[in-house]
């Protein structure tokens, strides 16, 4: 039996990913299979962010990093955009609360120059009270795609004359200052990284389940860095 197979049990703190990244898929499918509208989805995805963070801090990872909004994701229907948006301010308004309270922190990655003032507003207030702690920090990437922020570094380098190293190049990214995951989680069954960290997850270890979202628990996170500590990382050695 896995060493966290039985429910409850904890990864001992030394067997723990630094940092995971979970791709937040389902939501719509979890709302649809209840008869419920896609908003409700989404809403329930945030309850189990909520959950999720506070047991990655929990049991000592230290960085979190999920997938919220995508720059591909301004296809969707304009009420379902705008309810993404709305729990996410509703999100960020009881994070600083608990920010000051937990000591943690938290970090917008993505294009930001594209939201509204008042959520902008909201981000650099979070990211102002972030900046005094050194706990555990959770990172939501809103209006993000791996490939828009590959080209953004590589154009500042391009604008100003320097030829950079790999080093150089990761600190230019949204990303910059964070070590990369060790982990990426997909839950929802699709088995690709739709445009998400194509840089930082060249080494990482993948795991996909066929678990939607809002029904993602803190086991199921348990049983992924289990699967996650059955594996040997080599990268690129023997």
């Amino acid at each position: 039996m896995s060493l966290f197979r039985r429910r409850g049990k904890l990864p001992p703190p030394d067997s723990v990913p630094r940092h995971i990244a979970i791709v937040m898929d389902g939501n719509g499918r979890w709302a649809s299979r209840r008869g419920l509208p896609r908003a409700a989805g989404h809403a329930a995805g945030a309850e189990t962010f909520r959950r999720i963070a506070t047991h990655c801090r929990d049991i000592g990872v230290g960085y979190l990093t999920v997938y919220a909004f995508s720059t591909e994701n301004w296809k969707r229907p304009e009420d379902e955009v705008s309810q993404i948006f709305s729990l996410l301010e509703k999100y960020l308004a009881e994070a600083a609360e608990k920010m000051e309270r937990d000591k943690i922190r938290l970090r917008i990655l993505g294009d930001t120059s594209v939201l509204s003032s008042k959520l902008r507003r909201m981000i650099a207030d979070t990211e102002l009270i972030s900046s005094q702690y050194t706990g555990f920090q959770a990172n939501i990437c809103v209006n993000y795609g791996a490939r828009d922020e590959i080209l953004r570094a590589a154009e500042s380098f391009v604008r100003a004359g320097d030829a950079p190293t790999e080093e150089a190049f990761s600190a230019a990214l949204y990303s910059g200052g964070i070590p990369d995951p060790d982990l990426l989680i997909r839950p929802g069954g699709e088995t690709r990284l739709s445009n998400f960290l194509l840089w930082q997850l060249a080494y990482a270890e993948l795991y996909f389940t066929d678990i939607l979202w809002p029904d993602f628990t803190p086991d199921d996170l348990n049983r992924a860095v289990a699967a996650y500590n059955g594996r040997t990382r080599r990268f690129g050695g023997i």
